[in-house]
């Protein structure tokens, strides 16, 4: 078995971004996605506009995973262009790059510790910290984890989340939360006054919503399935954390692509340098990194990723109300 400095080293022939790939999947993303927008705006057929509106939102969802990677520094580090073009979507999909930025790389340096502040991920309690909690401080954790805060994430952890509780926390530090909410609708505003309600509910709302609910479930599950893991700041372990406590989410060609190879979760926890597109490499590579825990968007599995509630201490997993011999 290598050490975690011997199996972090094995993944940094991988971590060199290929740059003409790099371009290659950002242009093309990005124009799809423009012409996926103008085309739900200008086609009239009512059955061709619903597609463009989905292909907006797949097309969304990956060019952001795009943008996270671009915000780890692992592609087109030093290019005005790119950083223009990111920072503008950013601000589109209501996520300024620099909280998100800093609280992802919380995320990334604090996974899977059990008692660490939650920035950038969803709140973990022990079993024993929920029996003692108070009624409104159980119903804040759960609320956080609930089915129904991911399905609405477009109004709770984007419009709430990201922009208004970061602008509320520090006004002066975060006063560009509130330019690109104030953006965000005026948008909306400018759509409905020159292209009508449905042009935008199907070019502007409904692809958020998709993709912004997706994007909540994909980092869920990637950090709360059977068989994860989570351990004091104590006995905790980078290399543990990614291998452990991330999962690898088993997807068709398809969604692969919609969702830029971040299925692969546990082997960019490992090395976030390593660039999307070379993650499959790096797995096949690498011995250690092919037997994760899996995970796919099956329904039995969404099911099972759900109904974990809180960390036993003493099972050393994640249980359900039922285990807990809890009513819901």
């Amino acid at each position: 078995m290598r050490t975690e400095k011997e199996l972090i080293l094995a993944t940094k022939p991988f971590a060199k971004e290929i740059r003409w790939k790099s371009w290659f999947h950002t242009l093309t993303t990005f124009i799809l996605l423009v012409s996926s927008i103008f085309a739900c705006i200008y086609i009239h057929n009512i059955f061709l506009r619903i597609i463009c509106s989905v292909c907006i939102a797949m097309l969304l969802s990956r060019f952001f995973i795009i943008f996270h990677d671009y915000q780890h520094h692992t592609i087109l580090r030093k290019s005005f262009v790119a950083n223009a073009i990111f920072t503008l979507f950013g601000v589109y999909m209501i996520t300024p790059p620099n909280i998100w930025k800093r609280s992802h790389d919380h995320h990334h340096n604090h996974n899977a510790k059990l008692f660490s502040v939650s920035i950038g991920s969803f709140p973990i309690m022990t079993r024993q910290k929920f029996l003692e909690a108070t009624k409104s401080e159980r119903f804040a954790y759960l609320a956080i984890r609930h089915p129904i805060n991911m399905f609405f994430a477009y109004f709770t952890t984007f419009m709430y989340g990201m922009c208004i509780q970061s602008f509320l926390s520090s006004p002066r530090r975060h006063w560009d939360s509130l330019v690109v909410l104030v953006l965000h609708f005026s948008i909306a505003v400018f759509l409905v006054i020159h292209f009508g309600w449905l042009t935008m509910f199907l070019a502007f709302f409904l692809p958020f919503f998709l993709s912004q609910m997706l994007g909540s479930y994909l980092f869920y599950a990637q950090h709360n399935f059977p068989g994860v893991t989570f351990k004091k700041n104590v006995e905790w372990s980078y290399t543990n954390a990614a291998l452990e406590s991330s999962s690898f989410m088993r997807l068709n060609p398809f969604m692969q692509w919609v969702t830029a190879n971040i299925g692969f979760h546990h082997i960019h926890h490992l090395n976030s340098k390593i660039p999307f597109y070379r993650l499959p490499e790096a797995m096949a590579a690498v011995p250690e990194l092919q037997t994760p825990k899996v995970t796919t968007l099956k329904p039995s599995d969404i099911v099972s990723c759900l109904r974990l509630k809180v960390w036993d201490v003493e099972q050393n997993k994640m249980i359900s109300f039922a285990e807990m011999g809890m009513a819901k």
